[in-house]
């Protein structure tokens, strides 16, 4: 079995592949001072919990946007599972050119959710992955990563009025009853949730204008059932698009990987 891990700002998403297919998965809390032997023991207990052992795990491998923890993770790799992990990076074949004018600064997750939407979906599409940042990713018609845009993630924005107003308060992110809030509360959420509707409706349909033509719009990341099922330009959900991308990208690292 296969075991994916993204290690995300806010959560890391951890799957166990059979094959093609994801036969268990699991979210941890990203916490930046863990140590490899404490994410083991979580992990540990996550596969005790599924009936999986760690001998079931024949290779791992690792997308991460918080440079810190990869090496903590390539360290339980190797401990707990006597396995060098595979990286998502420089030298790692994805099969997706990369047309960022420094293909360099396009964080891991990005590129592996664009390769399992293109494998799923074809081009030209876009991905929307509501994480801890909002970010929007083009692929184009013959499979090549074109670009997007970065935005502040719809619980970073709530976070920021409550921490940078003197008397706003920390709230729910919701859907209000109605646009016009009668309380502060209300208020908040109506600004927040609309506005991030808007907000990601208008970035589709600018990144469209600049493809020339409509592209397939997917959803993805932890924070997308808030507010994806009210935009209309996203065509579909994928809740698993990174942890897909990853078995994809190591599929086509299988053969190499058995030859060194």
């Amino acid at each position: 079995m296969l075991l994916a891990v993204d290690i995300g700002n806010t959560t890391i998403a951890v799957g166990v592949f059979k094959e093609s297919e994801l036969r268990h998965n699991w979210k941890i809390r990203t916490d930046r001072e863990k140590t490899a032997d404490e994410y083991g023991i979580v992990l540990l207990e996550l596969l005790r919990s599924s009936g999986l052992m760690p001998a079931s795990i024949a290779d791992l491998i690792i997308s991460s946007v918080v440079p810190p923890l990869t090496p903590v993770f390539q360290a339980l790799s190797r401990d707990m599972f006597g396995l060098k992990a595979l990286v998502v990076g420089p030298g790692l074949k994805t099969g997706m050119p990369i047309l960022y004018e420094n293909p360099l600064e396009v964080g891991a997750d990005r590129v592996v959710a664009s390769v399992a939407a293109f494998e799923k979906h074809g081009g030209p599409s876009i991905v929307v992955d509501f994480g801890t940042a909002t970010t929007f990713d083009v692929i184009t018609e013959k499979g090549e990563y074109l670009g997007g845009a970065i935005a502040p993630g719809i619980q970073i924005s709530a976070e920021a009025l409550y921490l940078k107003t003197a008397k706003l308060p920390r709230i729910e992110i919701a859907k209000p009853k109605k646009a016009i809030g009668r309380t502060t509360v209300t208020s908040m959420q109506s600004g927040i949730y609309f506005g991030y509707i808007g907000l990601v409706t208008n970035i589709i349909a600018e990144l469209e204008k600049e493809l020339g033509r409509k592209a397939k719009v997917i959803s993805t990341g932890g924070f997308s059932t808030l507010v994806a099922s009210e935009v209309r330009a996203i065509d579909c959900h994928e809740p698993y698009l990174v942890l897909e991308g990853l078995r994809i990208i190591y599929d086509r690292n299988r053969e190499e990987r058995k030859s060194g």
